[in-house]
């Protein structure tokens, strides 16, 4: 199908799912679709807008969920590639444990990528995207109100920033990312011209601390404790469990690099 015959469109109401194939498209044409609605784009520049706001965005999705921001996101279209673009609070869960952070942008891949956007301790809601890569395809209430912010896990100013160090490729947006080195978080904070000295064992023992008291009380995050049945290697892992689930809870953010000294928007920069 030429580009020309397919223009962009309101998916009809009876689409339930991306999952099992989309219509015939053009290769590079874009499918996006929610509980409320979906949306599909050929190749050109375009930006699809997602979130709570049903009346502003193209794909609406947690119409009633106070925690989805009004405008979430963005699918944007340079003519040729499409990006997706996270606009709101809360972290866009990608297949794979993945996540988009607030601020950051994505390449889309071709084919089917689902998506999960909710605070952590509430049932997400998904955005399906399905991407063309060849001719042939495989098989209101709430919405104005103000954005609810995400329940946060209390962190001194202290914590926030040996986490900020131990966290800051996640931060990054780099892929595949790992909790740093105790000795490169020491070297980072120890760059800090507020005079304090740092080392690896002070550092490990803020965070030791961190995970103990947050694997416990009203609302506990499991794997972070060595009981928890970790495998090794232990502490690397306890620690990206204890990560993830501060980025999920926005608990981190972006916007903490500034902590160490860096500009988390040129950090943020199509971290791929």
């Amino acid at each position: 199908m030429a580009i020309r015959e397919f223009v962009p469109q309101v998916l009809p109401g009876s689409t339930r799912s991306l999952a099992g194939g989309v219509p015939s498209a053009p290769p590079g044409t874009i499918f996006a679709l929610a509980a409320d609605g979906g949306f599909a784009v050929p190749p050109r520049k375009f930006t699809i807008h997602f979130g709570r706001g049903k009346d502003d965005v193209h794909v609406p999705i947690g119409v009633n969920d106070p925690h989805v921001s009004r405008l979430h996101g963005m699918l944007v279209c340079d003519g040729r590639d499409w990006w997706i673009r996270n606009r709101g609070k809360l972290p866009i869960q990608l297949p794979g444990e993945v996540m988009l952070l607030s601020g950051h942008e994505l390449p889309i891949e071709p084919g089917y990528t689902p998506l999960l956007i909710g605070p952590s301790k509430r049932r997400a809601h998904l955005l399906e995207i399905h991407l063309v890569d060849s001719p042939s395809t495989d098989a209101d209430s709430g919405q104005h109100s103000r954005t609810k912010a995400p329940d946060v896990y209390e962190l001194s100013l202290v914590e926030r920033l040996v986490l900020t160090a131990l966290a800051q490729r996640y931060l990054r947006q780099e892929r595949y990312p790992q909790p740093v080195s105790w000795n490169q978080v020491a070297d980072d904070l120890n760059r800090l011209p507020d005079g304090r000295q740092w080392t690896s064992k002070i550092a490990a023992h803020i965070v030791g601390a961190v995970r103990e008291r947050l694997a416990e009380g009203p609302d506990p995050i499991p794997g972070i404790r060595r009981e928890d049945g970790v495998g090794d290697p232990v502490g690397n892992t306890l620690n990206h469990n204890l990560i993830q689930a501060l980025l999920r809870s926005t608990t981190l953010m972006p916007s903490d690099l500034h902590l160490l000294g860096e500009d988390p928007d040129v950090a943020g920069q199509r971290g791929d």
